[in-house]
């Protein structure tokens, strides 16, 4: 399209016309505002523009927009202005900020103001055009009635509740589980945080599955279980010739989640420019898949993302995009760990306990029951595993202990892992303290290289490029000193538990 817009690369999925939002659109670039109101009117929006910041605050106050498209950089009252003014006057109002000079803090700042999404300048009729058909599908989807969801459903406290991990009666679960419940009626990005085990995927299904979405699929994606390239090619799909082995087009996971839920775990395992390819399609909604010149598709995706690391510490370390960080994380919900939810543990053995009794072992047979010293124990117990150690301990119990038998505090194949991490720490080699110094001294780097490659790639599951980055060296070096030792990739990969 000529005038002022960017010429269009590609050929881009463009929503469909007839929407009917209510948009103001500010800029006083007189030019840029009326192409906007042109392309905005042909597809079937009611728009009113002005050039000047003062008459966009009284127009935000007295009439109801469902749209704001602001410029950040206005004469007189800026655009940060005006978009805190249509925030506080309008609840769910959609607000973009646009701007000529973009910059991460600016985006930072409008994000934590309340607004929407960013639109950097120069920008393409196509872009603009996806851009507000993203919005038009979140304003019908607030619009649209939402049956509350009952918390009885979820924190019951006699085992019945649908999904194992959001049993708990705790206030700090409880807290995770209502703020789930208000967010899964939106189309709002969530980032769950919380130690390895609490259940976060969990948490992710719930929000899915009682989203507008639920008829759609839920696609997750393990961002430490694939290295850097195939993460980028199975999030963002390739075509034909991109790569050796690509004999064929392939459709990309978020393309798979297209109205549907993309669950990002283990956010903070992505690298710094894939993260920035994502930031795009956040943006604008659109795919490049791998080879691609063009535009190949645009998807309506609903973020939820998860970390066992603490988000904010990941932005200040530079493993996580700060700009990332704030479009994923509209909604943040912590998950607690297990020994600060002790009186959620009865519920929960016994409801693993009853699950995996039923799996086990015959049917009719008495399932055996907890001793209140057993229980009593099992809080007492350090869980670092949190509801997934949990889970597995009473699955071992429900396969060795006998029908109808009690079960004892000895039953329970728990361990002291205090002790275990102290027993763990690498001793020296046996009289290397007799040698002569250079040879004392190789061989106990020797040791020493050797034990922390095992328990690296442990840490890392058998992912090299998180390996890699948790050692704070490259991969080249990485494989230098595995090449040293004598271990190969397959070997150091199987030691992940």
């Amino acid at each position: 399209m000529t005038g002022p817009f960017l010429p269009d690369s590609g050929t881009a999925v463009i929503p469909q016309k007839g929407t009917g939002l209510r948009i103001l659109v500010v800029d006083d670039d007189r030019t840029l505002r009326e192409g906007c109101v042109s392309v905005l009117q042909m597809d079937g929006h009611s728009v009113v523009s002005t050039g000047r910041g003062e008459e966009a605050l009284e127009l935000v106050r007295r009439r109801r927009f469902d749209l704001l498209l602001v410029d950040l950089f206005l004469n007189n009252v800026s655009g940060m202005e005006v978009l805190k003014a249509a925030v506080e006057a309008h609840t769910g109002i959609i607000v973009v900020v646009m701007t000529g000079n973009p910059s991460v803090q600016s985006s930072i700042d409008a994000l934590r103001a309340g607004a929407w999404d960013y639109l950097p300048k120069p920008f393409s009729a196509s872009h603009l055009q996806v851009l507000v058909g993203r919005a038009a599908h979140a304003a019908a989807a607030a619009r649209e009635p939402r049956e509350s969801i009952k918390p009885s459903a979820l924190l019951t406290q006699n085992g019945a509740g649908e999904s194992m991990e959001l049993l708990g009666v705790s206030p700090s679960f409880r807290k995770a589980v209502e703020l789930a419940q208000k967010v899964a009626a939106t189309d709002a990005s969530v980032m769950i945080s919380g130690e390895s085990g609490t259940g976060k995927e969990m948490i992710a299904q719930f929000i899915h599955k009682h989203s507008r979405r639920a008829q759609r699929k839920l696609v997750p994606v393990n961002c430490a279980a694939l290295p850097d390239n195939l993460l980028e090619s199975e999030m963002f799909g390739y075509r034909k010739g991109a790569f050796t082995g690509a004999d064929r087009d392939k459709a990309g996971l978020l393309e798979v989640a297209n109205g549907g839920t993309l669950f990002l775990d283990e956010l903070t395992e992505m690298t710094m420019p894939l993260q920035a390819k994502l930031l795009r399609v956040l943006q604008d909604g659109v795919v490049r898949r791998l080879g691609s010149e063009t535009q190949d598709a645009v998807v309506d995706v609903r973020f939820i993302s998860a970390t066992n690391r603490d988000p904010q510490e990941s932005v200040q370390q530079g493993i996580l995009r700060e700009d990332l960080f704030y479009r994923l994380r509209v909604v943040p919900i912590k998950l607690p760990p297990l020994r600060k939810r002790l009186e959620d543990i009865p519920l929960l053995a016994d409801f693993f306990l009853k699950r995996s009794w039923e799996r086990h072992r015959a049917s009719g047979a008495p399932a055996p029951v907890f001793e209140a010293e057993t229980i009593a124990f099992l809080q007492s117990c350090p869980w670092r595993g949190n509801v997934r150690e949990l889970q597995n301990v009473i699955e071992h119990l429900a396969v060795i202990v006998d029908a109808g038998r009690s079960i004892t505090p000895d039953d329970i194949p728990v361990y002291d892992d205090r002790a275990m991490e102290e027993t763990a720490e690498p001793g020296l080699p046996s009289g290397i303290m007799n040698g002569a110094f250079h040879l004392a001294k190789d061989t106990l780097i020797t040791h020493f290289e050797k034990e922390y490659l095992l328990r690296l790639t442990t840490r890392a599951g058998g992912n090299m490029s998180k390996a890699a980055r948790l050692a704070g060296i490259d991969r080249t070096t990485l494989y230098r000193l595995m090449e040293k030792h004598g271990f190969t990739r397959d070997a150091l990969s199987g030691t992940a538990e």
